[in-house]
């Protein structure tokens, strides 16, 4: 029986082969290959994403334009899924419109947070609620070629200085869609 034999059959330890990591070393090694892996992975898709936005570009001085497949302008289309805007009023800072949705596509709702005003100093903001005339409402479930609205969104802009642009983001899974409306 050899040396090595011999020592395990009586309980001690047997040394490994030269050129042979140990089990723990392999194993760690093996999770380090596994978890950076993992990180190329996040990091190809965080780039594949941000490669699908676009870049916002200052709208023009020129009167609203209607977007193909809708009247009157401003409005929007997007695979069936219509946005109008009339009556835009700014009072200072505060921007109202009424908006009104049908949609006639796979998206399921219309959303408040799919809504931002960008004004002519690059500033975004969101719908407000606390306002008198502004409509209170939330995530809004239809579909089939249901309408919703009109209602009235309001936001506080940075400025209401031409141009204003209403960038909407319908939902229609995980990467999609985005379009800016020019109001002003």
């Amino acid at each position: 029986m050899s040396a090595d034999r011999e020592a395990a059959y009586e309980g001690g330890a047997v040394a490994a082969p030269a050129g042979l990591k140990s089990p723990i070393s392999r194993r760690l090694l093996t999770y380090a290959a596994i978890a950076a892996g993992l990180a190329v992975v996040v990091l190809v898709g965080a780039a594949a994403y941000g490669s699908l936005q676009v870049p916002f570009q200052a709208p023009t001085f020129s009167s609203p334009v209607p977007a193909l497949g809708c009247t009157p302008a401003p409005c929007a289309n997007l695979r069936g899924y219509t946005l109008w805007v009339t009556n835009i009023e700014a009072d200072g800072s505060l921007v109202t419109m009424q908006i009104t949705f049908r949609n006639s596509s796979d998206s399921t709702h219309a959303s408040p947070e799919d809504l931002v005003l960008v004004d002519s100093q690059r500033n975004s903001s969101r719908p407000i609620f606390d306002a008198p005339s502004c409509t209170p409402w939330s995530r809004h479930e239809f579909n089939h070629g249901a309408t919703y609205g009109p209602i009235i969104v309001c936001f506080k802009a940075g400025t209401s200085a031409p141009p204003l642009v209403l960038r909407w983001s319908p939902d229609f899974g995980l990467v999609c869609c985005r379009t800016d409306i020019k109001l002003t």
